[in-house]
């Protein structure tokens, strides 16, 4: 059977996912919730630290004196992503490409799989925490924890990385629509560069991109063998 390229049923699977998301953000968002987060953001820190994994510190030592870099990152961190997991979807579906239903059960497999976890283990990143810097407060950016921006997004769901996931999501669409080696080239270092950034400007933890990673991969899987 050849699947549909329905711009509604399309629009009602993505707005449905984030809707999930909102829910999730709404039971976590509060006192208690940002308690559990911070705490449980500790432990991760003390994992990674055991493990050899605590690259936050190093990479930020890196980063932070090169406030133009920095600045850049930042508004990377909140725009590039999105920008680049929509537009590529959105590129494979005007197309009607055939790798586009895939990939867009990936996206979504990414986004809901995440959820469960966001819900009972939430997790501050690690610029709310001491030996971390908040790279936005000190070199400008877009504002993360005020006005309609923190309404959009969950500030306590850093495990897993939805940034690093949808990276190797949007790598792996990216690779498909390429018409040659540097495209492709790009597409395989899309994701390791948007780990770079999340964890130079104190957004997530290395733990983080590591699940992200898995969590992508599981969903690429799983949307191999699906039909919706």
């Amino acid at each position: 059977m050849r699947p549909r390229f329905s711009f509604r049923r399309e629009a009602a699977i993505g707005l449905g996912a984030y809707g999930v998301f909102l829910l999730v953000r709404r039971a976590v968002f509060h006192d208690h919730g940002r308690a559990r987060a911070h705490a449980n953001a500790e432990r991760i820190v003390e994992l990674e630290r055991r493990l050899g994994l605590h690259l936050g510190p190093p990479f930020q030592k890196v980063l932070v004196p090169r406030r133009r870099l920095a600045l850049c990152l930042n508004w990377a961190y909140v725009t590039l992503n999105v920008v680049l997991t929509v537009g590529s979807l959105a590129h494979l579906f005007r197309r009607k490409h055939p790798d586009y239903h895939r990939l867009r059960r990936a996206a979504a497999l990414s986004m809901l799989g995440a959820q469960p976890v966001f819900l009972l283990v939430p997790t501050a990143p690690p610029r709310m925490l001491d030996g971390f810097v908040d790279t936005i407060a000190e070199h400008g950016g877009p504002d993360l924890d005020s006005g309609l921006v923190v309404k959009l997004y969950n500030p306590l769901a850093a495990m897993p990385s939805i940034h690093v996931a949808f990276a190797i999501v949007t790598g792996a669409g990216l690779a498909a629509a390429a018409d040659g080696g540097v495209a492709r080239t790009l597409a395989v270092a899309y994701p390791p560069a948007v780990a770079a950034t999340v964890i130079a400007t104190g957004n997530h933890y290395t733990l983080d991109c590591l699940a992200g990673a898995v969590l992508a991969a599981a969903a690429l899987e799983s949307a191999r063998r699906m039909d919706w």
